[in-house]
């Protein structure tokens, strides 16, 4: 047997992280040399995000389903759900505050001097059409599936949660007699959860496919014009992240670089195909490992995609005041506020899946009508560049948020999290 030393280590360049890196970056130059071959690309990232999301239902269904049955603490499901959605609703919030603030400061829409009568209104009717006002009760009705298939065929994520939960329930109150299913559950969950794993294989090519035609279709010259948007957005949403979230989660006793180090596969990830939804089951797995029960992470995680959107948020005070300020429209602080607390609805429906954010942007606007909706055509070419960093901060935002809800549950000390974090950040053998 060789000795401990002659033992072979990964290289560094199999690591997924580094794969997805080299993918982005050749997409990037493909893109721009070859931007109608680029195009064509498209495929790839679309193959790639069905594969992961064709499974994200079960995913959630077996871990929370086996999760709540194994708890011996009932009270323990509605403290973690009100403790998440307590969580959710402030941070939220804040990223709409945040948002505002800026959008006041920067004034990213100034000396547009845009003729809203000059704007391709057609560009924006397709969105109109979906973005109908939904009220608070539409929304909560919304939650309960029509039959329980409808649920996971829909691939509704929070009506699978809202299932799960009932099952999970049942299950618990069954005691004995449930636990032949929740063994059946726990081995299906380790083989979907095998699944992904050797699906993420795949992550560079769709990471590639994707990039390229984003690339390829919009092109890096489309940045131009409204670089001073994209940037104070680029380096709001670092801001919320580095500051913000790191203040949260140095409270909670962790350090927010070793996270974003810990996660930078889906961090790569999501950057490139502007979703944070494919992400989601690796971020569940990797969340347990730190110490997360299995319960905890099921309910938290996906209930987030929904209700902890902080990039989104952000995106639509700061887009909403940009589209403003580009036609020369005048806002006065009730109407802002107003602007805010419409928000603070319409981005609950805003999930990871890219577009959704500005479906509900155009849904929000129309509570103003001062403001001309058909400004939203001067972003639409730029929408698929801004999703990168808004599903980028929604999916670091979930993961922030979970682990602060654990450190609140105590199913983890700060030495225990510190060690793992540590663990994992360190870096591979060359």
């Amino acid at each position: 047997m060789p000795p401990a030393a002659a033992v072979r280590k990964k290289p560094f360049y199999a690591s997924l992280w580094v794969q997805v890196l080299l993918a982005i970056v050749f997409a990037i130059a493909f893109g721009y040399l070859s931007p109608t071959e680029a195009m064509a690309m498209k495929p790839l990232g679309d193959g790639f995000i069905r594969l992961i999301t064709m499974i994200i239902s079960l995913i959630i269904f077996c871990t929370v389903v086996s999760g709540i049955a194994s708890m011996q603490d009932m009270k323990k499901v509605g403290r973690v759900g009100g403790k998440a959605l307590l969580y959710f609703e402030v941070v939220s919030t804040l990223a709409l505050f945040i948002g505002l603030v800026i959008g006041n400061l920067v004034h990213p829409g100034s000396g547009f001097n845009v003729d809203a009568a000059n704007l391709d209104a057609k560009a924006v009717a397709e969105y109109a059409g979906q973005a109908k006002a939904q009220s608070v009760t539409e929304f909560l009705l919304h939650i309960i599936p029509n039959t329980i298939v409808d649920a996971f065929a829909k691939g509704d994520i929070l009506q699978v949660v809202f299932v799960a939960i009932l099952f999970g329930l049942a299950l618990s109150a069954l005691g004995d007699r449930g636990k032949p299913l929740v063994t059946l559950l726990d081995s299906l969950t380790q083989t979907v959860f095998t699944v992904v794993n050797m699906l993420m294989r795949l992550a560079p090519i769709g990471a590639f496919g994707a990039m390229a035609f984003t690339v390829g279709k919009y092109g890096l010259a489309s940045l131009g014009p409204l670089a001073k948007l994209i940037g104070t957005f680029y380096l709001t949403s670092t801001f919320f992240v580095l500051v913000v979230l790191g203040i949260v989660a140095r409270l909670a006793g962790f350090s927010i670089i070793r996270f974003l180090v810990y996660i930078k596969e889906e961090v790569l990830l999501v950057l490139a195909i502007s979703s944070s939804e494919p992400a989601l089951p690796t971020l569940m797995e990797k969340l347990e490992r730190l110490g997360c029960s299995k319960a905890l992470v099921g309910l938290v995680v996906p209930t987030g995609y929904t209700f902890n959107t902080d990039g989104t948020s952000m995106y639509m005070t700061l887009a909403a005041l940009f589209v403003a300020q580009a036609t020369n429209t005048h806002l006065t602080v009730g109407q802002q506020l107003t602007i805010f607390a419409v928000a603070t609805l319409t981005s609950k429906g805003a999930s990871g899946v890219q577009g959704a954010a500005f479906i509900a942007l155009v849904a929000t606007l129309t509570v103003i009508p001062t403001i001309p909706v058909a400004g939203m055509a001067l972003i639409l070419g730029i929408d698929r560049f801004m999703s990168m960093f808004r599903a980028l901060v929604n999916m670091i935002g979930n993961g922030v948020a979970t682990i602060v809800v654990a450190r609140w549950e105590h199913e983890l000390t700060r030495d225990t999290l510190q060690k793992n974090l540590a663990r994992a950040s360190l870096p591979p053998a060359l």
